[in-house]
């Protein structure tokens, strides 16, 4: 019997079993609900919602190392990555505002309607995994799950200004 699926009876056992869940999460791709996403699509959206996210602090433009810390891959992957959505039509390249040198990435209509197309077939996936959960059940597991996100974020802000 496979018990990796089976619920933890223990608030420790409960609490060791996330870091599992999440690589198991991570390898089963659970956004293939009505179509498929390819990786290269998903790895786009990545860039995407990035540059839609915008700046972290006060004076920060949206660059390709931006996007190369956040994603913490290395400049030329980053590069390779911006350059992949660009060729894509859905970023462009504008110079920064604060310093000519600088260049800043921007989406362009057809980002921004591939962040929207990527983020229906978000909900879609969430909606049909749980499915069968109680809708009080489906509210507070988006709720808690937005909640954990935005600490994840809070945390790398502070250990980058640290």
């Amino acid at each position: 019997m496979d018990t990796s699926t089976q619920p933890p009876q223990r608030a420790a056992d409960l609490l060791d079993a996330v870091g599992p869940a999440f690589s198991r999460l991570r390898r089963a791709q659970v956004l293939n609900v009505e179509k498929q996403v390819s990786r290269k699509d998903f790895t786009r959206t990545l860039v995407l919602n990035i540059v839609q996210d915008g700046p972290d602090q006060e004076g920060q433009e949206i660059t390709v190392g931006v996007v190369g810390e956040r994603l913490a891959v290395d400049p030329s992957v980053a590069s390779r990555m911006v350059s992949d959505c660009i060729t894509a039509g859905y970023l462009i390249r504008a110079a920064s505002q604060r310093d000519g040198r600088r260049t800043i990435l921007q989406l362009t209509p057809e980002g921004h309607e591939t962040l929207a197309r990527f983020r229906r077939h978000q909900r879609a996936a969430f909606e049909r995994i749980t499915q069968d959960w109680p809708e009080q059940e489906r509210l507070e597991f988006a709720r808690l799950l937005i909640k954990y996100v935005d600490s994840v974020g809070e945390l790398q802000q502070d250990s980058g200004s640290a």
